[in-house]
């Protein structure tokens, strides 16, 4: 017999464990007759049975999956074969005969399976296997069947991915060895700790199960999370407009504008000093200038992606003016603010406006051919669905929004946090990134349409004359301007291959540049963190593919990269200029009162 492992890797008494979930029930009982009690209302619906319209790609894949039966056949029978060899290898394992090598391992940065019992104990590792061998089988069943579109293949392969991933061993209180060591340890305090904090999420998010992802009550705008010194000088229905105070004696006479991305807040940029982008921005001899959206409510329900271009990017370059003198002025656009950017330039294009002098775009779709994962969610009867729902309040509320992008990294995002919060216990560890995540923002229910119909469903931004706004017909090829372009490598909201796109696009000169890692991470890396490489190259290539291949691996931040592109477009240096000390006067600190707005107040 094998060596008996320790605590690590051995599973708990199961009469200690009886004892434990029956004492767990009992307590249990008052804590949901509580909750019970405080629900007096009836929570509203979506008014749809299925408004992911996911019944329908399931009973199309199935009737393709039947059409050719064979296959089925001879999948299930591979599955079979592969139990066969676990069996007989954990077999093995029990016995001490061997120690097999595994037939299945998790992937690269896979976090269920780290306990080290699911490794050494031999009943964990065979539960581990199993589960990845049926969750292999049952998503390249679904990737294999034929004559599915592509809309269709793809919404079938996110939510089989999401099934799977929700059917892990590590989500259930009976087969995760850590879960079981903490209910034998605490005598089950841990499983009502975690109850109490189910219920809890329920009642905060109002019947909807808001999980906490972090400590809130460690963080607040202002205080110690987007502390950047600077003042709003100028603001409107739709925006505060920042200016970040100098840190240099001498800064570049043109000026820096960063257009965020309205869905979430701008403190992304702006979280702490160490990792601030517009605070090293402000160190390298930078006027920053950052537009801080309105968080919006039923009042600005009708404003419209027009009226986002009009009162955003147009309005702060008007404000900079007044505020430096400056009429030419540098911008950054990222992620949908890019998108809103790459628009307002085309549309200032037609009006032969040269205010802006270069742009600089941070993961930002213009071409919405391959939108990724995001797509699953934009067909007809899904927009159908959320214009009802944004109708009735006249916006979107952002937890929808939020859900959505969570969904694409759900075991990272959403099933690390059920383990943790509800089976564990714990309480949620405070990480500022996180806050923010949590801090989501709404979107007025015209904008958001037009964004979504447009972009997404029909790619109409690409096509010129596609989109009129404010009069004008949007053409991109009208851009020709200095362009940066910067991409992240595992970006899951705006793959980059996809943001390769806009290098064929504008007709002026193009840099592009990719960054190791994610939508946030790949652009939130300070130099002085030293994470993450990125790929640079003096020369474009038709396919993003070609280009990867020519192009140089560059260890650490791709900022000091981008600076010294900037430079080129500096139009000189001029003394430092202080917020406020212009024709524009402070209207209050940064970063000021629209930030501050939760959807939660």
């Amino acid at each position: 017999m094998a060596e008996a492992k320790d605590d690590e890797g051995t599973a708990p008494d199961p009469m200690e464990m009886s004892r434990a979930l029956a004492a767990i029930a009992e307590r249990s009982q008052k804590l949901v007759a509580d909750f019970l009690a405080r629900q007096s209302t009836t929570r509203e619906g979506v008014g749809m049975a299925d408004p992911l319209n996911i019944g329908h790609a399931f009973m199309e894949m199935t009737a393709r999956m039947m059409a050719d039966p064979s296959r089925l056949v001879q999948a299930q029978m591979q599955l079979w074969t592969d139990y066969l060899q676990l069996w007989q290898r954990a077999t093995q394992k029990w016995l001490g005969a061997a120690e097999p090598d595994p037939m299945v391992t998790p992937t690269e940065g896979d976090r269920r399976f780290k306990d080290a019992a699911w490794q050494d104990n031999a009943v964990f590792d065979y539960i581990k296997q199993s589960y990845l061998l049926t969750a292999r089988w049952m998503q390249s069943v679904v990737h294999d069947v034929q004559g599915l579109d592509e809309k269709t293949a793809r919404k079938v392969d996110f939510y089989t991915r999401q099934f799977v991933d929700a059917m892990a061993p590590s989500n259930f209180v009976l087969t995760n060895p850590e879960v079981l060591r903490a209910t034998i340890e605490s005598r089950g305090e841990n499983l009502v700790k975690g109850l109490e904090h189910l219920l809890e999420d329920l009642e905060r998010g109002d019947g909807r199960l808001d999980i906490r992802m972090t400590d809130e009550s460690a963080f607040e705008v202002g205080r110690n999370v987007a502390v950047t010194p600077g003042k709003v000088v100028f603001e409107n229905d739709l925006m505060q407009l920042i200016q970040y105070a100098p840190t240099t004696e001498k800064v570049d006479k043109r000026p820096l504008l960063v257009i965020p991305p309205w869905i979430n807040k701008f403190y992304i940029l702006d979280l702490r000093e160490k990792n601030s982008f517009l605070k090293w921005a402000t160190d390298q001899g930078l006027t920053v200038f950052v537009i801080s959206w309105v968080n919006p409510d039923e009042r600005l329900a009708a404003k419209s992606f027009e009226d986002y271009m009009l009162e955003g990017p147009l309005a702060a370059l008007g404000a900079i003016e007044k505020a430096t003198g400056e009429k030419s002025v540098n911008v950054i656009g990222y992620c949908l603010g890019g998108t809103l950017l790459s628009a307002t330039l085309s549309w200032m294009a037609e009006k032969k406006d040269r205010r802006f002098h270069s742009a600089t775009f941070f993961t930002t779709m213009v071409d919405f051919t391959e939108a990724g994962e995001l797509g699953v969610f934009i067909d007809e009867e899904q927009l159908q669905a959320l214009e009802a729902r944004m109708n009735e309040r006249g916006y979107l509320d952002g937890s929808a929004m939020a859900t959505t992008f969570n969904m694409l990294r759900a075991n990272d995002l959403i099933w690390s946090f059920v383990v943790n919060n509800y089976l564990l216990g714990k309480e949620p560890f405070p990480f500022d990134l996180l806050y923010w995540n949590g801090d989501s923002t709404r979107m007025p229910a015209a904008m958001h349409s037009f964004y979504l119909r447009r972009m997404y469903q029909e790619n109409r931004l690409v096509v010129p004359g596609g989109i009129t706004l404010a009069g004008v017909p949007i053409d991109l090829r009208r851009i020709d301007l200095p362009v940066f372009i910067l991409s992240t490598r595992e970006d899951h909201i705006a793959p980059w291959k996809s943001t390769f796109a806009a290098t064929r696009l504008y007709s002026g000169p193009v840099k592009f540049c990719l960054a190791a890692s994610g939508h946030i991470a790949g652009v939130v890396n300070p130099p002085a963190g030293n994470k993450y490489s990125h790929w640079e190259s003096d020369q474009l290539a038709p396919t993003p593919d070609e280009w990867l291949a020519q192009a140089r691996e560059v260890p650490g931040s791709w900022w000091p990269h981008w600076r010294e592109w900037l430079s080129q477009y500096a139009g000189g240096q001029v003394k430092a200029r202080k917020p406020g000390a212009g024709k524009l006067k402070a209207i209050e600190d940064a970063p000021g009162r629209y930030v501050k707005v939760s959807t939660r107040d």
